[in-house]
């Protein structure tokens, strides 16, 4: 039996097959979870609705997280669908090219905003909307990065976002921790996402970031969707308020040498 099995898991954020959303879809499906799959933006359909069919998941649903009338809407259809949900899955962020290619100092007012209301407040919004059809021992968790807490180049207001977003868990899982309901964020490493795409020099980073963390090798998404698998279960009922580092142990290394730096002393 799986580990998952017999729970209802709603995951927003879904692009495409490269999508760490796509990593924890696919790990919950095996784990036995009945699926609902949101996605942003008509644009994306084409890409989600045959993924969605590889899992079998029944419940696709648009909708634009800057809007409070369609986050209701989404929770309306999901309670008929569904009844109640023990597992939502954030997996949304954005900032405009422009933010993450020039210096932060250049950060416009509109751009802080949109990045702000989507990669942090969508969150808090969800969460809000789906707290009358969360079960007891639910689990509620986001997607951060290590930009939120250490300088990552040209990832600008993002990382800024990330921070917000990761004392947002913290917030949010004081706030529902009395009704037994746990939030939690998972850290992951560089991946080779559409997100990731926008971000400049990300394919240095990436190869960086292979040499220098101890485990020598770059994340995946099966990692992460492994790691949301145990945040969704009951085998972490008493974690709550946590940002869980998926990331080969990058996080843990403060001064960075390659091997060859090393050899060389």
């Amino acid at each position: 039996m799986g580990l998952l099995e017999g729970k209802n898991a709603l995951i927003f954020g879904l692009a495409n097959e490269r999508s760490i959303a796509w990593g924890i879809t696919q790990a919950f499906k095996r784990e036995g979870a009945n699926l609902g799959i949101s996605y942003a933006g008509e644009m994306l359909e084409r890409r989600v609705k045959p993924l969605a069919e590889q899992v079998d998941c029944k419940w696709v649903e648009e909708c634009d997280v800057t809007k409070d009338d369609q986050i209701a809407l989404t929770a309306e259809k999901a309670a008929k669908h569904f009844g109640k949900i023990d597992v939502l899955v954030h997996s949304i962020a954005f900032a405009g090219r422009d933010e993450l290619s020039k210096p932060y100092y250049e950060t416009s007012r509109e751009g802080f905003k949109i990045a702000m209301d989507i990669s942090v407040f969508s969150f808090v919004a969800l969460t809000n909307a789906f707290l009358p059809l969360l079960n007891p021992n639910a689990s509620v968790m986001c997607l951060t990065y290590y930009g939120s807490v250490k300088v990552a180049p040209h990832y600008n207001v993002m990382g800024v976002a990330k921070a917000a977003l990761e004392s947002s868990t913290r917030y949010l899982a004081y706030d529902l921790g009395p009704q037994k309901i746990r939030v939690n964020a998972i850290s992951a490493g560089p991946i080779r996402t559409l997100a990731a795409a926008g971000v400049g020099g990300f394919r240095d980073m990436y190869k960086h970031f292979a040499d220098m963390s101890p485990m020598r090798e770059n994340v995946t998404i099966e990692d992460v969707g492994n790691s949301a698998v145990f945040l969704a279960s009951d085998l972490s009922r008493r974690i709550t308020g946590e940002v869980l580092y998926v990331d080969s142990g990058f996080n843990t290394v403060g001064v960075q040498m390659s091997e060859k730096q090393e050899k060389s002393e």
